[in-house]
């Protein structure tokens, strides 16, 4: 009890010191913004006045009233900046804290997190469901007494939620706080989700915030997929039942034909930011500058300086009265090269406002790149990696392993993936399912999902050859996004997914050969995949086979570990 006393004392005593961000009776961001706003404001005013002086050969320590006053206020600003982000800072590094230090912060203010530790009463029907089972989960273990006093701070909006990391040092110990504390405040139970087992400081400032676990995706192996006289097992993540059956069938008849196949022929990732004039006639004299072939030298150097790899290929623009879109193209080494395409052009923007003062940049990104979302101008321009990739399937092969015939697949890509996807005014999407093949790769191999939007932009082709007895199957990507290096591509699993195709990391000998690889790899996949739902719909195999492989009437939530084991 004296113990527990004395500890109550010890966080009053904390809560009540003295702050630098007292200085006025105002909220904490007013009171920072006020002195920032003052300090940068008098700094700019005594270099513009010194700055007179020395062209005028005035001596420095001459000074006005209105100059002394500066200096004054700039001591003043810089007295508290240096109060409220100096000291703490040092005193993080040189002194201890105890447990009751890291939950008496200035943080407390901060409550972002209140979004997630809300109270969930939504009346879905999903919420009157049964207790959740515990799949897999281990047995419950009280927290230690110090880990039991951040979480009742982090439920009491003390403790923000995403600033466990940075208070704790440990992320493990974070996420298993932030998890408990979760279930706290909603009343649902989170054993099924997977704690143990998973490196959480590599994902720290890069892959995901505020952790409470991972989802588990099973991993499948399609192939080998024989592609340009190599053969290649191909890891896909997915829980669709049937998908990786059926690319494995696609490969196998591409295997037995000889092989496929590919070709990049075009590689450059986009950023197009979007810039406004007074008038639409200075908004076309950027565009015209932009299109200059003469300034080109001029803006490559500029782009350029930011990085060893990303080189600027060509700059296309789009004019809509005053607003100008401009779309950067640059190669990106082995990068899938969203952040280094940004720098470069941040960079010459920076440069076209020396040029043409008047421009008001608008944003980095003004859609016209175009990430994430369907759009014609990748479809026709191209956006990371474009690649065709091919192949001859035998006859005795479409109908011993694809179960079909040359006709029959030809009439029904003609009527499905061509007419039929144009009825249906498809963007892109002249295919049977290249999203599903996309993303499986994408997700094991550490790539950004969302890509698969444009990354899935693919027209199939089949045309029957040699007299009508063998098939020529094709698919035209003309965006496929993807990288060796960076991003999800460095965690342990995704990481050695890569390693299996022979593309992890950064190519040595030459730059960006491991991710045009990769994208190859994946438009082969795609290609064997379309081969094998085609030939399915064709003879009519489709639901049989889904019936097979995707209805299990097994209850997975009875089952125990020994049982999997």
């Amino acid at each position: 009890m004296a113990m527990k006393m004395e500890s109550q004392k010890q966080q009053v005593s904390a809560s009540g010191k003295e702050k630098a961000s007292d200085a006025l009776p105002l909220p904490l961001y007013l009171t920072n913004g006020v002195f920032f706003t003052l300090f940068f404001s008098v700094v700019y005013f005594l270099l513009l006045r010194w700055r007179e002086k020395i062209r005028n050969s005035v001596p420095l320590h001459v000074v006005t009233l209105s100059e002394i006053s500066a200096i004054v206020v700039f001591l003043a600003s810089f007295i508290y900046l240096l109060g409220f982000f100096g000291i703490s800072f040092v005193q993080s590094l040189i002194l201890p804290r105890s447990p009751h230090d890291e939950i008496s912060d200035e943080d407390d203010e901060i409550l972002i997190d209140d979004l997630m530790l809300k109270e969930d009463s939504r009346s879905a029907p999903c919420a009157a469901a049964a207790p959740p089972t515990k799949i897999f989960a281990a047995p419950i273990e009280p927290l230690p007494e110090e880990d039991e006093e951040i979480v009742k701070s982090v439920v009491d909006g003390k403790i923000p939620s995403y600033a466990l990391e940075s208070k704790l040092g440990d992320c493990r110990r974070a996420a298993s706080i932030r998890r408990e504390a979760l279930q706290r405040t909603t009343g649902k139970s989170l054993a099924g989700l997977p704690l143990e087992g998973f490196n959480y400081e590599a994902i720290l400032g890069q892959c995901c915030e505020m952790p409470v676990g991972y989802v588990q995706i099973p991993v499948g192996i399609a192939g080998p997929l024989l592609l340009d006289g190599v053969e290649y097992s191909v890891p896909m993540a997915t829980t669709e039942g049937c998908l990786v059956a059926s690319t494995n069938r696609g490969c196998k008849a591409i295997m037995a034909s000889g092989g496929a196949t590919s070709t990049v022929h075009r590689d450059g990732m986009t950023r197009a930011p979007v810039v406004r004039f007074g008038s639409a006639k200075r908004a076309a004299e950027l565009k015209l500058f932009l299109e200059e072939p003469l300034n080109f030298e001029t803006l490559s150097l500029v782009f350029n300086s930011s990085s060893r790899f990303g080189r600027l290929q060509k700059i296309k623009c789009a004019i809509a009265g005053k607003n100008l879109y401009i779309r950067f193209t640059c190669s990106t080494g082995d990068a899938m090269g969203m952040n280094m395409v940004s720098k470069g052009v941040q960079n010459v923007l920076d440069f076209l406002v020396s040029q043409f003062p008047d421009m008001d940049v608008l944003g980095i990104s003004g859609n016209y790149c175009s990430d994430k979302k369907p759009a014609a101008v990748n479809w026709i321009e191209g956006r990371g990696k474009s690649v065709v990739c091919e192949a001859i399937i035998k006859e005795e092969v479409v109908t011993k392993v694809l179960k079909t015939d040359v006709a029959s697949l030809v009439e029904l890509n003609m009527l499905k993936n061509l007419t039929g996807s144009a009825m249906a005014g498809a963007l892109g999407g002249f295919n049977a399912h290249a999203s599903n093949i996309v993303s499986a790769v994408y997700i094991a191999t550490g790539q950004d999902p969302a890509q698969n939007v444009e990354s899935s932009h693919c027209i199939t082709m089949m045309e029957a050859i040699n007299g009508g007895k063998d098939l020529h199957v094709s698919v035209s990507m003309p965006s496929i996004e993807v990288g060796t290096v960076g991003g999800g591509t460095q965690l342990a699993s995704q990481s050695a997914c890569l390693n299996l195709l022979g593309v992890k990391g950064a190519s040595k000998e030459v730059p960006g050969s491991n991710s045009r690889l990769l994208a190859s790899i994946v438009a082969g996949s795609v290609l064997a995949g379309e081969l094998s739902l085609m030939s399915a719909i064709a003879a009519g195999q489709l639901v049989k086979s889904h019936m097979k492989y995707n209805r299990s009437s097994k209850d997975v939530t009875k089952l125990t570990a020994s049982t999997c084991t």
